[in-house]
């Protein structure tokens, strides 16, 4: 999910120090003005952006074609019986009252 820079009442009350060194110091100070930012809006668009990214990469599920073909042609089989299920669903359940 994108930062959102347009958030008006977002109450930031959560601090992340970072040590880095001079040359990324200067190099983020001058990127920002370039920009026309403060470092700390420049920064945490930034990281929150790369964050959001990393995350939908770990979650999203990923498969060679080999892999994704076979897996479609098992949804594709028909349902088979399990025994014992038609049973189960015809009991009284265990939440009820």
């Amino acid at each position: 999910m994108p930062y959102n820079t347009d958030m008006v009442a977002t109450v930031k009350n959560e601090r992340l120090e970072l040590r880095l060194t001079s040359d990324q110091k200067q190099d983020i100070e001058q990127a920002a003005a370039i920009v026309g930012r403060s470092v700390t809006d420049f920064s945490i668009t930034l990281l929150a952006e790369e964050a959001g990214e990393v995350i939908r990469q770990e979650r999203e599920l990923r498969m060679s074609k080999n892999t994704w073909h076979a897996f479609n042609e098992i949804l594709d089989e028909p349902a088979k019986p399990l025994a014992g299920l038609a049973d189960l669903l015809r009991r009284p359940s265990v939440f009820s009252e």
